[in-house]
């Protein structure tokens, strides 16, 4: 062993002391020595990301610690020696779960010039403050998110509003984006969920493309990042986030956060990142009472220019209690009925169509793989095809039906769903959700279908 290689070796214990187990591991164990000379300490590293944060951050500690230990002055010089880590390596110290090369998401090129324009970041324009329906249970957050899209960054910054899925989180987020985009057209919005900020951090250190990933995410004006709750058990994925948080807030940038519990309660988040989501307003929706799901139903009903008798309305808000997604899908069910038969919207009917809904009383807890088993068994394809790759008719079908179903019997995520089918683009949920939502008000086949596959998930048959 050469003298650089010694003095790295006496000197990386200390090092290691003085810093957390995260931070050593992401940011300065692939450090090696090169060389020692006239003073001169010439260190390599894996990529450019890790030559910034370390001659910014850790650099004065290294000479630091090497003067010690050598008794004088000490000047450390970084060079990168394009040495990209195991992917398997990668994974595992960011905290993701390794998988297939068939399996990894490719990072999609990014548009930097407005929120906009990349597929990521797109916002949906149903999702705004009208459309949302304010109510005891959520007034705070709704008032919250007003705020912040009428002078982001100046208030409650950050804003962290949590619930359980189907309750209307990323609808306020939307709807900020929606805002500001439209009031405010220079300043630049990003949406994206954590597992696309994941992915687009795993995939800018594969593929040397850290410097887009750093403008993505820190030139933006406002961040709105979905269901954080999945950075849990991620420290890697955490350290660089908190680095994000601190540039962005540091520069009076709106943050706005989503989770399905609030911040004292993800575990394994670290304090440092903790403390600062508990530095701005944290805000909770509470499932909606009965006017307010009253509310929702006519809201959604005139948004689609539907009449639908009082007495109908209220006798899915009585049934449906606990999630606006459920409640929206039960009328969803009753208004394509009537369509397809031609017949007007009556409380008899509505009584037939959501017989399952009222039979059930307390339904037992339906997850993906019931819903899954029951499509497979339904269309005659195994669920291994609907959650693989082919692109044929019927599978396309039989796929979009049980992402519908999940959606909207479960309280996966988009994310979540995508994951579950086979690590898909979330977009692709969503416009399966949207295209089943609209053909079965068109078909009778494929009404007939999602509701026999409802009524045989929520019986257990």
């Amino acid at each position: 062993m050469n003298q650089a290689g010694e003095l790295w070796n006496r000197c990386t214990g200390s090092l290691r002391e003085q810093v957390s187990e995260t931070t050593w591991q992401l940011w300065l164990s692939g450090i090696e020595p090169v060389e020692f000379a006239n003073g001169v300490f010439v260190l390599s590293v894996p990529n450019g990301l890790i030559l910034e944060r370390v001659e910014t951050r850790y650099l004065p500690m290294i000479e630091d610690t090497l003067a010690n230990e050598v008794g004088s002055p000490v000047r450390g010089r970084l060079e990168v020696h394009h040495h990209e880590p195991d992917e398997p390596e990668l994974e595992e110290f960011l905290g993701v779960p390794a998988q297939p090369e068939a399996n990894r998401p490719a990072l999609v090129p990014q548009s930097t010039t407005s929120g906009r324009e990349s597929p990521a970041v797109q916002l949906d324009p149903k999702f705004v403050f009208e459309t949302f329906v304010a109510a005891s249970s959520n007034r705070l957050a709704h008032a919250a998110a007003q705020a912040v899209a009428e002078t982001p960054g100046r208030s409650y910054n950050p804003l962290f509003i949590y619930g359980d899925s189907g309750l209307g989180k990323t609808h306020l987020l939307h709807a900020i984006g929606n805002y500001v985009s439209e009031n405010f057209s220079r300043r630049k919005v990003l949406y994206v969920t954590t597992e696309t900020f994941m992915n687009d951090f795993v995939d800018s250190l594969r593929t040397s493309t850290t410097l887009a990933f750093k403008r993505r995410y820190r030139e933006c004006d406002v961040l709105l990042i979905d269901d954080v709750q999945f950075m849990e058990n991620k420290e890697g994925l955490q350290e660089e986030f908190f680095h994000t948080y601190n540039d962005l807030k540091g520069a009076s940038k709106q943050i706005v956060l989503t989770s399905d519990r609030p911040p004292k309660s993800i575990e394994t988040l670290e304090d440092r990142l903790r403390s600062r989501f508990l530095s701005g307003l944290i805000t909770e929706i509470d499932p909606p009472d009965l006017e307010t799901r009253l509310a929702i139903l006519r809201s959604k009903s005139e948004s689609e220019r539907q009449e639908v008798p009082d007495d109908v309305l209220e006798f899915i808000a009585t049934h449906v209690k606990n999630n606006i997604r459920e409640l929206e899908g039960a009328l969803t069910r009753i208004s394509a009925f009537a369509k397809l038969n031609k017949e007007a919207i009556s409380l008899a009917q509505a009584e037939r169509v959501l017989s399952d809904i009222v039979l059930a009383g307390e339904p037992r807890r339906i997850t993906p793989q019931m819903i899954l088993e029951a499509t497979a068994a339904s269309y005659g394809f195994s669920i291994e095809a609907i959650c693989g790759p082919s692109r044929t008719r019927p599978l396309v079908t039989a796929r979009q039906v049980a992402m519908y179903l999940v959606r909207n019997l479960t309280d996966y995520s988009y994310p979540a769903i995508a994951r579950v089918f086979g690590n898909r683009d979330h977009t692709t949920v969503i416009h399966a959700v949207d295209k089943i939502t609209g053909q079965m008000q068109q078909r009778r086949q494929i009404y007939e279908q999602v509701t026999e596959l409802i009524q045989q998930v929520r019986a257990g048959t």
